[in-house]
């Protein structure tokens, strides 16, 4: 062996280990996700107490469960989704667990025997792969895409497709928001459609930086820009600036991340207004206001609204902050108060507009 051989070698043994890594905790979180959709479906159906709770069910459990990062309301949802889905790999699931001699698959067996599941109902999809090949060659992001097909045809050729050409989650989804499936029943010659259908080269670093992943093994997820440096400093003053006015902010997040399926956005700074009792959005862009941001700020209120609101709240208010070569803009996104006085409130107690707009020309100034 020479030296060059020698460093072939490391850099081969550290990338098939990377690789084997990333699939072991993929594999882990697709099983914890098909396991807790499993315990909310059998809860919905059989749990001794679910008239109590009804349709509230999994609201009140992503409350009770807000300390495990990612569990959220759309989150349980989805979990629900996939074991409905996918019962043959929550079967296969089962039988992972029960023959597994670690404490834990002990645990878990025993947990899962209690709740009267039984893996031999379940019926095998003749569509779809092995379970076992589903859960090593795809990762939790691939099934929130499939799961969302609406025909079991539909979601067997897209699964054979991301398994044949190692497509990401990304390239999944980008060939069913563009009707690959359609567009290949319609064309007279299949192969030449699928083989025309490009692909990006999978990137190990953005699979690791996928939210879910993060989140699983509970690695802090870094905020990133997509804007400029500047406007991640304005974040940090304006953060300053709204505790400071003493009106009653109480800091929150910064960057909230919520998510539709495999597609996340982020709300540059969230805080809770003690007198208003009431969640206060703000998003900062640099450059001239778009109607499309007004549209964003809209669906930010209504997750809110959703998923975020607890009893004596009043609904979230957003504030868009824009600011252009000569001046800034500052819009409120007030839709759905009750009436005129509930408005005034609001503007007395938050920021006026000369103020923001001070602001702003005042950081841009420096």
């Amino acid at each position: 062996m020479d030296f060059e051989q020698l460093v072939k070698q490391i850099e081969d043994i550290h990338v098939h280990l990377q690789q084997y890594a990333v699939r072991q905790v993929n594999n882990a979180l697709t099983m914890r996700n098909i396991i807790i959709g499993c315990y909310i479906v059998e809860f919905e159906q059989n749990g001794s107490d679910k008239a109590v709770y009804g349709e509230r069910t999994i609201k009140l459990l992503a409350k009770r469960l807000n300390h495990i990062k990612g569990i959220s309301a759309p989150q349980l949802y989805r979990f629900r989704d996939f074991y409905i889905t996918y019962p043959h790999i929550f079967s296969t699931v089962l039988k992972i667990f029960r023959s597994s001699g670690d404490e834990t698959g002990q645990i878990l067996s025993t947990l899962l025997i209690k709740s009267g599941i039984d893996e031999t109902n379940v019926e095998e999809n003749s569509l779809s792969f092995e379970p076992e090949i589903l859960i090593n060659r795809l990762s939790f992001s691939h099934f929130v895409e499939l799961i969302n097909a609406d025909t079991s045809l539909k979601r067997c050729f897209y699964e054979v497709q991301a398994i044949k050409n190692n497509w990401s989650s990304r390239e999944l989804g980008r060939a069913m928001s563009t009707l690959l499936y359609e567009r290949t029943g319609l064309s007279q010659n299949k192969e030449l459609m699928l083989t025309n259908f490009k692909r990006d080269h999978n990137d190990i670093t953005q699979i690791i930086k996928n939210p879910y992943f993060l989140e699983f093994i509970g690695l802090e997820e870094k905020y990133t820009y997509t804007e400029t440096e500047l406007e991640t400093n304005i974040i940090s003053h304006l953060q300053d600036f709204l505790t400071e006015l003493g009106r009653g902010f109480c800091f929150e997040a910064r960057q909230k991340r919520i998510s539709f399926d495999n597609t996340h956005y982020r709300i540059d700074l969230v805080f809770y207004h003690r007198i208003l009792k009431c969640h206060v959005l703000i998003d900062l862009k640099i450059g001239k206001f778009d109607h499309a941001d007004a549209g964003q700020m809209n669906v930010y209120l209504n997750y809110y609204k959703k998923n975020e609101m607890t009893d004596g709240d009043q609904p979230p208010v957003g504030i868009i902050l824009c600011a252009d070569k000569n001046d800034a803009l500052v819009e409120y996104a007030t839709s759905g108060l009750a009436n005129e006085i509930f408005v005034s409130k609001y503007m007395v107690q938050l920021p006026s507009k000369d103020e923001l707009e001070a602001f702003i020309k005042n950081e841009l100034n420096k």
